[in-house]
């Protein structure tokens, strides 16, 4: 199965790096950006010529002229459009599970057991919303990417806003899976004390800032292999850490017996920004769609992948509040007994599955960065320009999250600020652009409540989190300066 996955991983690697690069001689697409779509949880696609590709250099295009670009484009779409029923519901699955398993627990507890009505509720909303994306996508076969469809809706406008969300989305996850690094390598290491001489650098720090080095040079890889890899491993970190969970349960190491309040109401805002960081997968379903044999099976696609994904949630939600009640963690690793084997794997998939990321997520920047350099500069030099400009990324992310480690309120924070829009507003108002005059009254008014009711959960919930932050950071001021 894990082969399939990064099999299939590889194949949309090579379709969208292949279309970044005719794009460039298409002064239809205009920009690079609007031929990048990458998800903060496992996904990323990539494009250039396929000879080019497999000889892991830049192409040129000196072989390749416009029109035979634009043809190049539609074969290698078809060429690729091999993904089965099942193979497009577990790599939707894989790129939704993430990070969000980790809270769900937490959110469940503080929230109460009835806020996991919402959390259904959004699954079914976020399950919709990739549908009417794929109706989207039928509209106009050019279109392939998240980018596009905001283009096609609303002209550039709608193309930079869509990349501006989900660069932010992709900074803002950067950081949640740092702190996470974080959070869990100060379990792992516990007890360990390291003799430092800098002022200010704890030893969880110079872990931390230790796996992050050792991380980066993959922000240097090039090859499509290696990258596909990287994803499919994420995928299964993220798989052994819900066994991890149900292994702790069933095994006993930890007996449910906590009670669940029934609702907090005044933690609804931040709560639901953590259940919907979970469903934020939309910006690679496009690829997803386009790489079906049978795209009319997408919507079955979505219903039968969400309904995987929230049961998964819901269950792990569940579950790991009634295990530890009030004591649960904004993670769910790190409330689990440390002396058992089944804790020590969940913290190092836990550990390992961030420094997975770092290369994927940021292949679109590196991708823009490249088409911005001067053709007639090398290759080489351009290697060494992306791989620097990424090391430095990278380390302000890691200054950042060192800066801010509180996971619960910064993840909060990124699910209502970007992950909101990502998920519901504008796959909604993308639809009802497009299809304005074919849609029923019905649909209208759904598509309407559902902009509408993502607005009003972004607002209070960025609100919410942010006080909540700045709560965070003003107590450890204080607690610093005593």
């Amino acid at each position: 199965m894990w082969g399939k996955i990064l099999q299939s991983i590889r194949k949309s690697l090579i379709s969208l790096q292949q279309k970044s690069m005719n794009s460039r001689k298409s002064e239809e697409v205009d920009s690079s950006v609007t031929s990048v779509s990458v998800s903060l949880h496992d996904g990323v696609q990539w494009v250039n010529c396929n000879c080019c590709i497999e000889e892991n250099k830049q192409c040129n295009f000196d072989h390749i002229n416009a029109s035979e670009g634009a043809n190049n484009v539609h074969a290698q779409r078809d060429a690729n459009a091999n993904s089965s029923f099942t193979h497009a519901v577990i790599n939707m699955v894989g790129m939704l599970v993430g990070l969000g398993q980790l809270s769900t627990p937490y959110a469940v507890e503080n929230g109460g057991w009835s806020s996991a009505f919402l959390l259904m509720g959004l699954g079914v909303m976020c399950a919709y919303s990739s549908h009417i994306l794929g109706v989207c996508l039928r509209k106009n076969p050019k279109l392939t990417s998240f980018m596009d469809i905001g283009k096609h809706a609303f002209g550039s406008k709608g193309r930079n806003v869509a990349a501006t969300i989900i660069y932010m989305e992709i900074f803002m996850s950067l950081v949640s899976y740092t702190i996470s690094l974080h959070d869990n390598l100060i379990t792992v290491f516990l007890g360990t004390n390291l003799k430092l001489h800098l002022p200010n650098f704890s030893s969880s720090q110079l872990l931390t800032a230790v796996a992050v080095f050792i991380a980066m040079p993959s922000l240097w890889i090039r090859d499509l292999s290696s990258i596909s890899f990287l994803s499919s491993v994420g995928i299964l970190m993220s798989l052994l850490i819900f066994l991890c969970v149900a292994a702790t349960a069933l095994l006993g190491h930890v007996q449910s017996n906590h009670s669940i309040p029934v609702l907090h109401l005044h933690n609804i805002p931040s709560v639901s920004g953590l259940y919907v960081f979970g469903y934020g997968g939309h910006i690679v379903f496009p690829e997803l769609y386009t790489a079906m044999k049978d795209p009319s099976k997408f919507t079955k696609v979505s219903i039968v992948s969400f309904a995987v994904v929230t049961a998964i949630y819901t269950t792990l939600g569940f579950m790991g509040a009634k295990m530890f009640g009030k004591d649960v963690k904004s993670q769910i690793t790190l409330s689990m007994p440390q002396e058992h084997i089944v804790t020590k794997i969940a913290l190092w998939a836990t550990v390992v599955a961030p420094m997975t990321k770092y290369a994927l997520e940021f292949t679109p920047f590196a991708i823009q960065l490249e088409h911005a350099l001067p053709t007639s500069m090398s290759v080489r030099t351009k290697m060494i320009i992306r791989g620097c400009v990424g090391s430095f990324s990278l380390l302000f992310i890691l200054t950042l999250a060192l800066s801010v480690p509180y996971f619960e309120h910064v993840l909060s924070l990124t699910g209502s600020l970007v992950s909101v829009a990502v998920c519901l507003i504008l796959p909604s108002a993308f639809y009802v652009k497009i299809c304005w005059g074919q849609i029923s009254k019905p649909h209208l008014l759904l598509n309407l409540f559902l902009i509408i009711f993502g607005f009003v959960l972004a607002v209070m919930g960025t609100i919410s989190s942010s006080q909540l932050l700045l709560k965070s950071l003003q107590s450890h001021n204080l607690r610093h300066k005593e």
